[in-house]
């Protein structure tokens, strides 16, 4: 008898919505950034996880498309296990990740003076990587 494949980004998801922030008007989340990863921007709002931010979670859905006329909302899964795209410098199994760039997250760097003072901006824990494309965090 095999073991049967799981779809571990069912196991203990947690999501919520938060409004998405604009720059200049318009939208920092698209239609294309459904999948990747998310940081806090202001008060229930997000955007693009960018360079050595505290990633929130992964987009998963949007209230509205691209070609749309309103105000959208962002579905984001905060809790559980994500797989996001990734960037250098990519994290192993069992590291820790900060946002990287246009969306992607990185290897957590190490515990020092950039730090705030609630702590490590970390999140998660890497339990596998697929090459240099993506890894799977489990967000407690």
């Amino acid at each position: 008898m095999s073991v049967r494949n799981q779809n571990l980004e069912t196991i203990a998801a947690v999501y919520a919505t938060f409004g998405i922030h604009q720059t200049g008007g318009l939208d920092d989340l698209a239609d294309a950034d459904i999948g990747s990863a998310v940081k806090l921007t202001g008060n229930f709002e997000v955007g693009p996880a960018d360079d050595n931010s505290t990633v929130l979670g992964k987009i998963v859905a949007l209230t509205l498309t691209d070609a749309d006329v309103g105000k959208r909302n962002a579905t984001v899964q905060i809790g559980g296990v994500v797989s996001l795209p990734i960037t250098t410098t990519y994290p192993a199994v069992g590291d820790r990740v900060v946002g990287g760039t246009g969306g992607t997250v990185k290897k957590a760097p190490a515990l020092g003076g950039s730090d705030p003072a609630g702590g490590n901006i970390a999140r998660g824990t890497v339990l596998a990587v697929s090459g240099t494309a993506s890894c799977t965090i489990f967000l407690p």
